[in-house]
């Protein structure tokens, strides 16, 4: 690997390391405003918002400058919502503060993810995805840790006790002290962003007109949804995220349900799954080429029927297994699936609107399922119906995927594109 890959790691890992103890922290910061329940997965709404509705424009902005400089503007926007968090004294404007933090993950994304193409090979794309999500998996697990160590009494009250002689910063409760040690993970990542090679790549934005760019991503969108092999894999990814973050939230229920456990104990279990996660991910870095990844399509429908097992397990050690096998299958058939969607992207379009129309779809893909997890919870849905029908929701789509990817290749073999550096447009 080119040694810029390892800078864009250790940054990636910072960013995602603050992204999610920063959840933990909102969702504590929500109960003590005394929130409804049904309010708790509309942070992760809020956080997503921006990538749907900035998606025509974000693409072309991690285009028009070094990827490098693109993430360290957007960690500093997250540093913002961050201190914005900490001044928050109503739920409304906590979740406002929690969208300024999404704002910066959304131009990050695509600089993330697009500079793997300027900087990497074909070839080297899945191994390189598949070291990209386990270290940010990895990111998840330690985050969510750290973030439910965090607000526990014992950790809140040492970082509480640090006093510096002659100055006050008005830290007083565990949730602002919290915050503040979220803002220097992020500050370290930016940091960091610093340091990453400039690929050499034109930068140059050929259109600044807002009307231009919401046409030009409009043709983008469609070229990926009408690619043979761009349409599957965005299909599978898009469901992919919009179920993985309802599941964040529906492991917190079930844990609360079935294991009896509060907020900083469940945020523990959600880094279980991020532990399959990461192992998964590095197996099919190892085993699946990117011209085998539409292979991979089968795991999805077994996820979710495994999902469905959870509604059976009392025990926690039975649960940390289901979880990690959760999380093992959907790493492994993730990774080669965002490994050939952006590369189908680069070659229809150029890195930064790939990924920009990849997030769009996603984000669109978590708004819908948190609003209807939302509904759910404020309907007082048991927990064990919302997670049959989550389950039977993935397993179904995904096999109306497969049968659609199967189609397609009847009609016309399109695998034989996979591996091309040749632009198609």
């Amino acid at each position: 690997m080119e040694r810029g890959f390892y800078t864009i790691m250790a940054a990636q890992f910072f960013s995602s390391l603050a992204d999610n103890a920063l959840l933990v922290v909102a969702i504590a910061l929500l109960i003590d405003l005394q929130a409804p329940a049904y309010l708790t997965p509309m942070l992760k709404f809020v956080f997503v918002l921006f990538y749907v509705l900035l998606a025509p424009l974000v693409g072309a902005f991690a285009d028009s400058m070094p990827k490098g400089r693109v993430m360290f503007v957007s960690n500093s926007i997250k540093i913002v919502g961050c201190m914005l968090l900490f001044l928050a004294t109503h739920q409304f404007l906590a979740l406002s503060a929690y969208a300024i933090v999404g704002l910066g993950a959304a131009s990050y994304s695509p600089a993330k993810y697009g500079i793997l193409t300027e900087l990497l090979p074909p070839e080297k794309l899945v191994i390189a995805n598949g070291w990209m999500e386990g270290l940010t998996v990895g990111s998840i697990v330690l985050g969510t840790v750290t973030g439910g160590l965090l607000i526990t009494p014992a950790v809140s009250s040492f970082l509480l006790s640090i006093n510096f002689p002659g100055l006050d910063f008005g830290i007083d409760t565990a949730v602002e002290a919290s915050l503040v040690v979220v803002a220097l993970f992020y500050a370290m990542a930016a940091l960091i962003n610093l340091f990453i090679p400039n690929t050499g790549i034109d930068h140059r934005m050929l259109k600044k007109n807002p009307l231009f760019l919401i046409h030009d991503f409009s043709h983008c969108v469609k070229l990926l949804w009408t690619d043979k092999l761009g349409q599957i894999s965005l299909a599978v990814t898009t469901l992919f995220w919009g179920a993985g973050a309802t599941l964040q939230f529906i492991v917190l229920k079930w844990a609360e349900a079935a294991l009896g456990y509060a907020l900083n104990e469940a945020a523990l279990l959600q880094g279980v799954v991020a532990i399959g996660i990461a192992l998964g991910s590095v197996l099919a870095a190892k085993l699946v080429s990117l011209r085998r990844s539409v292979e991979v399509i089968p795991l999805g429908i077994a996820m979710g029927i495994v999902v469905i097992c959870m509604v059976a397990v009392r025990d926690l050690w039975l649960a940390v297994i289901l979880l990690i096998a959760v999380g093992g299958l959907a790493g492994f058939f993730v990774v080669p699936m965002n490994a050939l969607l952006q590369h189908r992207g680069h070659i229809l379009m150029g890195a930064g609107h790939s990924i920009a129309v990849q997030n769009f779809n996603e984000n669109l893909s978590i708004l819908t399922m948190l609003s209807i997890y939302a509904l759910l919870i404020w309907l007082d849905v048991d927990i064990y119906i919302v997670i049959t029908l989550f389950g039977l929701f993935v397993s179904t789509t995904m096999i109306f995927v497969r049968k659609w990817h199967l189609d397609n290749q009847r009609q016309q073999d399109s695998l034989h594109l996979i591996g091309t550096r040749e632009r198609q447009l």
